[in-house]
């Protein structure tokens, strides 16, 4: 029996487009920018940020030294949030109404707290609610000190939210961190581009 749903942030509630990110960076004279980053992960100084292995300001001092001089951290910060489309109200209801189930709701993302404390933390306070008020508990990878799709952040999951993987619905737009939590023993769910969650959950909580 499925007690716990397990969300992926980026590409399931929060609608994400690489491109506009790269156009931004570009713009700023960052014309490698499309090597580091892809749409499921991160190279070099981004996928160190999003694993916490280094601060948001050796982040942007790692950045600095591929862009032109003159440079400032808000404008890499307003580039890299460009990634970010942002949340429909209606997802963010749907997320409501699955707490009012019964369900337990959790949030496991792979992110960076440059993110993570600017426009994703605005993205939830649509509803003049807080990003906690939706979940029982989120973790994103650069707290974990890793990366989806490594086993190891779904057993920190396990630990930090008491879930069991069998009891629990793993939810994601990449069909290799499902994988991963399929062969941890997960239910999972696949959310393709351009469709909703809350239209596929349904037939899994039966």
């Amino acid at each position: 029996m499925i007690t716990n749903l397990l969300f992926d942030l980026g590409g399931v509630i929060m609608d994400i487009d690489r491109m506009r990110c790269v156009r931004a960076f570009e713009s700023l004279g960052f014309d490698s920018v499309g090597m580091y980053l892809t749409d499921y992960a991160q190279k070099g100084p981004f996928e160190a940020l999003e694993e916490g292995r280094i601060t948001s300001s050796e982040f942007r001092d790692e950045l600095k030294r591929l862009m032109p001089p003159g440079v400032t951290d808000a404008q890499i910060d307003d580039a890299f949030q460009e990634f970010l489309v942002g949340i429909p109200v209606a997802r963010l209801h749907e997320l409501r109404e699955l707490r009012k189930m019964g369900l337990n709701i959790y949030m496991l993302s792979n992110t960076n707290p440059i993110m993570w404390n600017g426009r994703i933390l605005e993205a939830f306070r649509q509803e003049g609610l807080h990003r906690a008020d939706y979940f029982d508990g989120m973790l994103p990878s650069f707290e974990a000190g890793v990366q989806k799709p490594s086993p190891r952040i779904f057993e920190i999951a396990c630990k930090l939210f008491d879930i069991k993987p069998e009891h629990t619905l793993f939810i994601d737009d990449s069909q290799t961190n499902l994988d991963t939590a399929a062969d941890l023993g997960f239910h999972t769910l696949l959310v393709p581009q351009g469709k909703e969650f809350a239209h596929l959950i349904g037939p899994h909580l039966k």
